[in-house]
């Protein structure tokens, strides 16, 4: 038996929550798969031998994909933030998740291809939207509530109050 960690966050799938926990385990840094476990009997979503949950981290976080079946789905409620430290790692955190089935939104979220949503976040933008000049820090607010996926030049200028070369 797995250790059982003391708190765990429990994402729903229809039937891929291993493919997902695969995802990504080859995503993100210090993200793994664990123990896949399979059913003991038949039940509503799925039969004997089936995969019912797969424990998983996800950047330091633990995680267990249940495969309960469909008519559960994830909303932006729920979401994991990854902040990133550059414009590289932003895009290609950003590409892996919209490249592979998933679907962009507003302000750095997005979905993947099984609808849990993503903050790809740089940390340029937290230190922006914060500071304490809060004219400046509006203006880099503004500048981000127009993107999809964050420009970190774009934030940075905003913050100075420069507008930036198109």
């Amino acid at each position: 038996m797995t250790t059982i960690a003391k708190n765990t966050i429990c994402l729903w799938y229809e039937r891929d929550a291993e493919e997902a926990a695969n995802f990504y385990a080859r995503t993100f840094p210090d993200s793994s798969v664990g123990a896949v476990h399979r059913a003991p009997g038949d039940y509503p979503a799925g039969k004997q031998g089936d995969v019912l949950t797969v424990e998983f981290t996800v950047m330091g976080i633990p995680c267990l994909g249940l495969n309960g079946g469909p008519g559960i789905q994830h909303n932006e409620a729920f979401s994991f933030q990854v902040a990133t430290e550059d414009q590289a790692e932003t895009d290609r955190y950003w590409k892996a998740i919209v490249d592979n089935g998933g679907q962009e939104s507003d302000c750095g979220w997005c979905k993947d291809k099984w609808g849990v949503s993503w903050q790809i976040t740089p940390i340029a933008l937290t230190r922006a939207y914060t500071s304490p000049d809060r004219a400046a820090a509006k203006r880099a607010f503004d500048a981000m509530m127009t993107m999809k996926k964050i420009d970190i030049a774009v934030i940075e200028a905003a913050l100075r109050g420069e507008t930036p070369m198109s």
